[in-house]
């Protein structure tokens, strides 16, 4: 605040500077048309720059023009949550209101809207979930799904599910019959549609679509030939400079192009695009050796990681300006492409990869590969150097190489495990799986894989059709199937709220921080809560330290300081403080599941061999057994496996483990393990293994 200013006259030159913000944006130039065009078209397709604020001025000129009238809504989907988050506390403000009444956000495990919320933004997997209970999604009046063309699984299945309910609210209400049948009991259909839904009057849905320029034509085409606007960006000038030759090493490469920069090149903030943390931390490391050997007036440079396993509060010092006279360079994975903006960005450095997460049906197993980045991501980077005034980038490959590139990514839901998805349209009564009108079609082995995974957990009988109670149960839960049928066992096991904490714990990223520097100090911290057990225990062990030590806190009347405490103690333990306060926040959410459901959330205490028993019946589907030669083979597959380095079992060698995860990186890794005696697979989960004669 200026000196001698008051509180109100901050505010309104705050507000006034927001609305002229708002006012020079070049959507606002066409604000009359774009209402026009959804008026008049039922799917609209808008192609907007980067830069142009669409995501932020569109649903706020929707709620102008009366679309939220009798207590309407406007939905506005984005494929991350954090931008859902951060985008929602944007148009609050700009609309001068609590964030939670007219304009909030909702995503899993965090709801900010109410009773008053008109603006929604949310992720397209929420939106997804809600169609569960409302299957027209009748309070909306207008649907935008943004960032369409990064063609998430959820993206995928959304945009096919509104394609039904768009035709099904626009039919004459005796005529539905797209979507499930008139039955059930509690409210909720057994095919997962909400009773009488058929009968009710609901307005004609309105569909917008937001996608890069490259993308368009395939949405178009899928939506009939919908009509497609262009809306121009505010994007400054961005010089784009090529090497002569491929690289051998993008890495070096990278490190001597930050030297460049930092050394030739006008003031301006450096923004690196780099695959994963190991690539970030080297980096980072590199840069401050070389620094020592410049001369002190050239050493003002200031390296920074952003990754999405670094705890939050030091993500956030690569939003914070540069000490004076520094230039900061930012070490990215791809999450700075979209998601996020960084001010003072104007130099790019692509090397040109990223990493891919691919599912391999065959195997059950997921890779981690780099590949190179499509020229829809190749764009969006260099377009962070244009957002503040001219910049440039630096593709470390030759323009040849550009010409090459895959003109978008790979749907995910060509590359990803089905079940969830399968799980999510058989609850909304969609029983053609193979003739889903998907924009791009899965394989059919994916799709068989994931049918055959959902009959053994449980969730669909022999003829393909949800299971009742236990397929509907796992609907409910916003969960992965397998996480869904742990919860359900455990409620049998009477182990559940160690079951409940340990799926929290395995939602979220990377529970332990292994910083570079201080890697010995790490691993001495993560023994104090090693169980020999495995790593599940040893999450549940972090889990309830630190609840006591939060307790120890209240009672000593710190209740005030519970954040700050919690965040210290991380700090402490090398815990990603984020990563737990998410994993307690969902904890809680889910909880309030099931408790709905009419569970009893007990706990088995301190003997854990029940819950070691519960959880090898939740997860027989992944058990590995030991050979002669130390390796380990899994028993779906019969792929031959190893424990993965950061497991507690590591050095253990266990006879059998049950774990989490199958990935394939440097070598075909397990994760997340725990110790089980063999002989409890065929007595646990007899009809997938025989007991030995």
């Amino acid at each position: 605040m200026v000196q001698g200013q008051s509180p109100t006259a901050s505010r309104f030159s705050t507000r006034q500077k927001i609305a002229e913000h708002r006012k020079s944006l070049p959507i606002a130039s066409v604000e009359k048309r774009l209402i026009e065009e959804v008026n008049n078209n039922d799917i609209l397709i808008i192609v907007g720059e980067t830069g142009s604020g669409k995501t932020t001025q569109l649903p706020q000129f929707l709620f102008s023009a009366g679309f939220c009238r009798e207590g309407k809504m406007v939905g506005i989907t984005q494929p991350r949550r954090i931008a859902a988050v951060t985008v929602a506390k944007r148009v609050a403000q700009e609309c001068d209101v609590p964030l939670g009444q007219r304009v909030g956000y909702s995503i899993r495990f965090d709801d900010s809207t109410s009773s008053s919320t008109r603006l929604k933004y949310m992720t397209d997997g929420l939106l997804l979930r809600e169609a569960l209970l409302d299957p027209l999604l009748s309070r909306y009046s207008v649907i935008i799904v943004d960032e369409a063309h990064d063609r998430t699984v959820h993206t995928d299945v959304l945009l096919a599910l509104l394609k039904m309910i768009q035709r099904a609210r626009s039919k004459p209400v005796n005529e539905r019959s797209e979507i499930g049948n008139a039955s059930g009991e509690n409210g909720v259909q057994r095919n997962g549609v909400l009773r009488g839904c058929q009968g009710r009057k609901v307005s004609p849905l309105k569909l917008i679509i937001m996608s890069a320029s490259l993308d368009a034509r395939v949405f178009s085409e899928y939506f009939g030939g919908a009509k497609a606007v262009h809306v121009q960006g505010r994007q400054f000038p961005v010089d784009i400079f090529y090497t002569a030759h491929p690289e051998s090493d993008y890495v070096d490469a990278a490190l001597v192009t930050i030297f460049q920069i930092h050394l030739e090149e006008k003031p301006g903030d450096i923004l690196v695009f780099l695959t994963g943390q190991d690539e970030i931390e080297s980096v980072e490391r590199l840069v401050l050796e070389r620094l020592k050997h410049l001369s002190e007036d050239k050493r003002k440079l200031q390296p920074l990681a952003i990754f999405s396993a670094l705890p939050s509060e030091q993500q956030m010092r690569a939003f914070a300006p540069a000490e004076n006279g520094f230039r900061k360079v930012i070490l990215a994975t791809n999450i700075a492409e979209t998601s996020i903006t960084i001010p003072g960005i104007r130099y790019v450095i692509d090397p040109g990869f990223v990493k891919a997460r691919t599912y391999d049906p065959k195997k059950g197993m997921e890779s981690l590969d780099v590949v190179p980045a499509s020229k829809a991501q190749t764009l969006q980077r260099s377009g962070r150097a244009g957002r503040e005034g001219p910049g440039k980038c630096f593709r470390l490959y030759p323009e040849s190489e550009f010409a090459k590139l895959e003109d978008s990514t790979k749907p995910e839901i060509k590359r990803c495990n089905l079940s969830n998805v399968i799980l999510q349209l058989k609850a909304l009564g969609i029983d053609d799986i193979v003739g889903f009108d998907f924009i791009d079609k899965p394989s059919r082995g994916a799709i068989v894989k994931a049918l055959a995974e959902l009959r053994l957990l449980g969730a669909l009988t022999d003829d393909g059709k949800l299971d009742d109670p236990v397929g509907y149960q796992m609907s409910r839960l916003p969960l992965d199937p397998v996480y869904s049928r742990a919860l359900i066992r455990a409620n049998q096991f009477n182990c559940l709220e160690e079951m409940l904490i340990t799926v929290a714990m395995l939602s979220v990223e990377s529970i332990f921080y292994d910083p570079r520097e201080k890697r010995e100090e790490a691993r001495t911290s993560r023994n104090h809560f090693a169980s020999i057990e495995g790593d599940h225990l040893t999450y549940l062990s972090v889990y309830r330290e630190l609840d006591e030590f939060l307790e120890k806190k209240k009672s000593a009347g710190g209740a005030n300081k519970i954040d700050k405490s919690m965040k210290k103690w991380c700090i402490n333990n090398f815990v990603n403080n984020r990563s737990l306060k998410h994993a307690r926040d969902t904890y809680r959410q889910i909880r309030e599941h099931v408790e709905q459901m009419g569970f009893n959330v007990s706990s088995c205490g301190n003997d854990l061999l029940e819950f070691r028993r519960c959880l090898a019946a939740s997860f027989f589907l992944k058990a590995a057994q030991r050979q002669l030669d130390g390796t380990y083979r899994a028993l779906e597959s019969g792929e031959v496996v190893h424990i993965h380095p950061t497991s507690v079992l590591f050095r253990a060698k266990p006879e059998c483990v049950i774990f989490d995860e199958l990935m394939q990186t440097s070598k075909k890794y397990i994760k997340n393990l725990t110790r089980i005696d063999p002989l409890w697979l065929p007595e646990l989960a007899p009809h997938y293994y025989k007991a030995e004669e």
